[in-house]
């Protein structure tokens, strides 16, 4: 079993940039949000608790706008969150994601909103290679938090040790490792790996290439 992380991963998130530049904030600020959305979650899963993707989303966006100064309108928030929702997928995903799921089932696991999930896949034509769309919302912890992989396993009824994470996210590669999932790093921009990381099995530049790889690999009992 295939499983997928969701932001980033699939989805292209360059136009959030353009949101951003068109609610008066620099450009650059999407990927702030981004990253400050993970980090909040990350904390409070650490300190035991999962609030939701979308309630971190909200509250720090009006923040982080307000923080920006210049000339924010009132719908700006608003129009941002939207661009984050109407979101495409990387244009490999398309093509990857058929050539995957003729090798094994799919399903998603994402920090995010299931709902999103199912936008974003039934949008780009790809809602229906996937068995199943799953969210850290049902599940203990946020990734990389092992309970987070663990709800996933138990949700699929496959062991960890049969399913493989794609993601384009280091962190999530590690986390996945360490819950005992096999792993592929979805490199695209030819980024260096860190090394205080647990490395992934694969790495490859995008999912028709994984697709190639994994045809390739002997099938296991």
């Amino acid at each position: 079993m295939i499983v997928f992380d969701v932001n980033e991963t699939l989805s292209d998130m360059t136009p959030l940039g353009e949101a951003f530049a068109a609610a008066g904030a620099p450009a650059h600020l999407a990927r702030t949000w981004f990253a400050g959305i993970l980090r909040d979650g990350f904390a409070i899963t650490a300190a035991g608790g999962n609030a939701a993707f979308a309630e971190i989303a909200q509250d720090s966006l009006g923040r982080l706008l307000a923080e920006a100064g210049g000339p924010i309108t009132d719908g700006a928030t608003g129009s941002i969150i939207a661009a984050f929702k109407g979101l495409d997928v990387h244009p490999d995903v398309r093509p990857g994601v058929p050539e995957l799921a003729g090798l094994a089932q799919l399903v998603t696991l994402s920090n995010g909103s299931a709902r999103v999930a199912e936008s974003l896949l039934t949008r780009a034509g790809l809602r229906e290679h996937f068995r199943t769309l799953l969210s850290v919302d049902d599940a203990p912890a946020w990734k990389p938090a092992r309970a987070a992989y663990a709800y996933a396993s138990a949700e699929c009824g496959v062991p960890a040790g049969r399913m493989l994470l794609v993601a384009v996210h280091p962190w999530d590669i590690h986390g996945a490792r360490r819950a005992g999932l096999r792993t592929a790093w979805l490199n695209r921009t030819g980024a260096q790996y860190p090394g205080y990381f647990d490395g992934p099995d694969l790495e490859v530049p995008d999912l028709p290439a994984l697709a190639a790889r994994l045809a390739e690999l002997p099938a296991r009992p």
